[in-house]
């Protein structure tokens, strides 16, 4: 495990924000050379830029000269085949303590900026295609690695993954889980939502009106759909063990440069979650729908909405082959297996909604330190669910197909 922990520790140093990932790509190129079969250095193209499913968050990013990374270990015969992903791409470091981007280990755990999403994933990734050469080990169907760029941002390495034509007969996405199975993942739609005002002097109120009041009475009006949006969402497998799987988040809110000023613009950004029973496409319309209805003539023609990523919801029942070798796999390794929905979006949804793949999320790591100043992985978690891969590997890709 030593080499494991060091080879962590190493990408947690590069600071891999999204769309910031090259140095990483070409570090883990190398170390995975004498692991795999095939390790390919995927070219990036600025084209991903016109992809109807291209999620724009960050502005005036560019890809020509940036890769995602392929691996893949053949298979002998004619096995199931399987897909396996994670991002290579962090969120910013906290803005409290120490520097994130400097690893430390205490009590078991690695910490760092990355150190459980997704790095400790691409860990996994590391011990695993070891143990395999080491073990000399062979499988019947095909096992493919796809390590992508930019997932915190809309899941743009991915979409590039899915359009080169891999195809396989399962998918999981190596996001903390808690070594638990999500068979449900919710959606997501991120929102920009641009509200005009009439600049003016706060003592002539009558002259102007403020943008920024504007963007608070669109808050509440989504808030409250958000209500209406989550008692229609009850009732289904999974997610009903949460109070609120599909929150909304109003992460910014940018407006005005001086106190006494009504403001003539503000932007205000934010995310809602949603569950299988709408799709993204219905939550855009509705949203500007109520906008609309509940705004009156203040904001009927004073908004502009803006969608800058889409993800769906998806499933996937408990009985699937996929969820129950999964489960079997964990036993074997002396875990309980516990099947959960996924309470935030990611990656998986390219794969099951757009290649029609059956697809789960699964991982080391407890999400609840995700993109904080503690974020960390228990090394004994990466042990435990690379062995469980192994024993889920032994026996998918050596299943005929």
């Amino acid at each position: 495990m030593n080499s494991t922990v060091d080879f962590l520790e190493q990408m947690i140093r590069f600071p891999s924000l999204s769309g910031q990932e090259e140095d990483l790509i070409q570090f883990l190129y190398k170390k995975f050379q004498p692991l795999a079969d095939e390790v390919t250095l995927v070219p990036l193209s600025d084209d991903l830029l016109n992809d109807p499913e291209y999620s724009s968050p960050i502005q005036d990013i560019k890809y020509n000269g940036r890769h995602n990374l392929r691996l893949k270990i053949r298979g002998t015969g004619s096995g199931k085949s399987l897909i396996l992903n994670a991002h290579a791409d962090v969120v910013p470091a906290s803005s409290k303590e120490r520097d994130q981007f400097i690893p430390y280990q205490k009590d078991g755990f690695v910490y760092g900026r990355g150190a459980m999403d997704d790095k400790g994933q691409i860990a996994v990734f590391f011990l695993l295609l070891k143990l395999i050469k080491e073990k000399k080990l062979t499988f019947k169907g095909d096992i493919i690695f796809h390590i992508v760029v930019e997932e915190e941002n809309g899941g743009n390495g991915t979409l590039a993954a899915i359009r080169s034509g891999d195809k396989a007969d399962a998918v999981i996405v190596l996001e903390s889980s808690n070594l638990k199975i999500f068979p449900s993942v919710r959606g997501a739609v991120w929102f920009k939502i641009t509200c005009f005002g009439k600049a003016g002097h706060s003592g002539f109120s009558g002259k102007s009106a403020s943008a920024l009041k504007i963007a608070v009475r669109v808050m509440q009006i989504l808030e409250n759909y958000h209500s209406k949006l989550l008692s229609e969402s009850k009732g289904i497998p999974l997610f009903d063990a949460y109070e609120n799987p599909m929150p909304i988040t109003f992460g910014k809110l940018q407006a005005g440069n001086w106190p006494a000023s009504n403001p003539d613009q503000a932007v205000l950004e934010g995310v809602l979650g949603l569950l299988p029973n709408k799709t993204r496409f219905e939550v855009m319309q509705e949203m500007e729908a109520e906008i609309v209805k509940e705004g009156g003539e203040e904001l009927r023609d004073h908004f502009k909405l803006e969608f800058t990523y889409r993800h769906e919801a998806h499933t996937l029942e408990v009985n699937h082959p996929l969820v129950t070798v999964l489960s079997e796999a964990c036993s074997q390794s002396g875990i309980k297996p516990e099947n959960d929905a996924m309470v935030a979006s990611c990656d998986g949804w390219f794969y099951s909604k757009l290649l029609n793949i059956p697809t789960v999320v699964f991982g080391p790591g407890d999400l609840k330190s995700a993109h904080s100043s503690e974020e960390r992985m228990e090394v004994k978690q990466i042990q435990l669910a690379t062995e469980i891969m192994l024993n889920f590997l032994n026996q998918w890709c050596n299943e005929s197909n």
